[in-house]
């Protein structure tokens, strides 16, 4: 069945001609589409990058699959990189210069974003991205840079009314040392401070720590000399592994401390099984709603299945909602590809530059970069894999909607309730009542009062640091 989206008609002239265009053609059946040649810049080392390319290349056949008929067809054209912006932005230049592109989906982190998304300035191709969340990466400040995630700025009020639920009077932030880590913070402690609680002090952990324990052992000491017991974790999954095992076998994943995982961070779970529950056993984490439809049912039977084949990693059973946002991101951009009918046969015009010495000085630009940009921004998928898919603010953000509330058990992760900017904390998405009961660190259902006179630290602390 033929999913549900349209376009929202922007006053452009090129754009309606464009579209009217589309309208009246007709491929005879067994006519070749025309090619559409599209970047794909993947991490495909990390989980996102592993899992979204499952998703990415589904998304493809699912398409054409649904609508035969199409003139143009997708041809993702995958570059690797490592988390480097210097290796996005190579992988960029080549796709651009050599390939000539007429978008490119990536790169993964909000750093590499800031790079890419000035070459895509430069040759006028929409750089899309389902995840690089920081608020600092927007279209605002680059005009072909196009978000197809939410933003971490949105899930602050949503931290915040959890937090006021519980009485909580203080928080910590504990983040990584990195632009996606330190984006969330001026905009969790406005919210925080709008509910009034207070942020006495912040956490920044290197990057380094990952492979130091040494670092993390430092901060927890820190954290554990303080009267604040609850602590907002934002970082990625492998420093966050080290800080849960490291604050564990130092004692404080027990009773009287909270702990409160981001969305980047809550599919931890489920990427990492057990070995994950077990170190975190009892904290809270947020992550966006996604309803668990017939078809999201299907789709993600078929995902294991396609995923499990390829990839050795057996304990990964989600997509994720990265892979869902690549997933109709790709939906997304055939939608607008189709109603800009370009293909590879448009070439990039020359550089005014000359002169220029380097790749990027001699870059040209696509004819068709403006009208496939406010095609995108323009569509909407009625009923995408994530949901309602629209993009809002000019491409900065994908719409958000609620977040679900979830606390991890010796299994996994169980939903005690949703938060929603209608009716804020709730058990219900659409009407306010109390959240599930929780499990604590330690064991324990009374929820806890989110301070502690303060400690020496544990010896085992004291003795790391003598």
């Amino acid at each position: 069945m033929r999913s549900a989206f349209h376009l929202r008609l922007p006053s452009l002239l090129p754009v309606l001609l464009l579209l009217l265009s589309s309208c009246l053609s007709y491929r005879p059946r067994g006519a070749i589409a025309a090619q559409f040649d599209v970047g794909v810049i993947l991490e495909p080392e990390t989980w996102i990058g592993n899992i979204s390319r499952t998703c990415m290349i589904m998304a493809v056949e699912d398409f054409y699959k649904a609508n035969p008929d199409y003139t143009t067809r997708l041809f993702p054209h995958w570059r690797d990189a490592d988390n480097s912006s210097i290796s996005a932005a190579s992988a960029a230049l080549d796709l651009l210069k050599n390939v000539q592109v007429q978008a490119i989906i990536g790169p993964q982190s909000s750093t590499q974003a800031k790079f890419v998304a000035k070459l895509g300035d430069k040759a006028q191709v929409p750089i899309i991205s389902f995840s690089a969340t920081s608020p600092t990466t927007a279209s605002s400040q680059n005009r072909y840079f196009i978000r197809t995630a939410w933003t971490d700025s949105s899930q602050a009020q949503a931290i915040a009314s959890l937090v006021e639920a519980f009485g909580w009077r203080e928080v910590v932030p504990v983040y990584e040392d990195s632009d996606y880590g330190a984006s969330i913070v001026p905009h969790l402690i406005d919210a925080l401070q709008e509910v009034g609680v207070d942020v006495p002090n912040r956490s920044m952990i290197p990057l380094s720590a990952t492979a130091d324990r040494r670092l993390v052992l430092a901060e927890l000491e820190k954290l554990s000399r303080s009267r604040t017991r609850v602590f907002v974790v934002h970082m990625s999954y492998s420093l966050a592994f080290r800080l849960f095992s490291t604050a564990q076998e130092e004692g404080m994943m027990g009773e009287g401390y909270v702990w409160i995982t981001t969305y980047g961070l809550t599919d931890i779970v489920d990427l990492e099984g057990p070995a994950a529950a077990r170190i975190m056993r009892g904290a809270l984490g947020i992550r966006p709603y996604v309803r668990n439809t017939t078809k999201l049912q299907g789709f993600k039977a078929r995902w294991r299945r396609r995923y499990h084949q390829e990839s050795v990693n057996a304990n990964v059973t989600e997509p994720t909602v990265y892979g869902l946002w690549a997933y109709d991101t790709v939906w997304s951009l055939a939608v607008a590809a189709e109603a800009v009918r370009a293909s590879s046969s448009s070439p990039f015009t020359r550089s005014n530059v000359t002169n220029g010495t380097t790749d990027l000085g001699r870059l040209g630009s696509s004819p068709t970069g403006p009208t496939l940009r406010e095609l995108i921004l323009n569509t909407t998928l009625v009923d995408g894999m994530s949901g309602r898919f629209e993009l809002v603010e000019d491409g900065q953000v994908l719409r958000s909607t609620a977040f679900e509330i979830l606390n991890v058990a010796d299994d996994g992760w169980r939903r005690v309730g949703f938060w929603t900017p209608t009716h804020g904390v709730s058990r219900h998405i659409n009407k306010t009542t109390a959240l599930r009961v929780v499990e604590w660190p330690g064991g324990g259902t009374k929820p806890p009062k989110g301070w502690e006179w303060p400690t020496a630290g544990k010896t085992s602390l004291w003795l790391a640091f003598r």
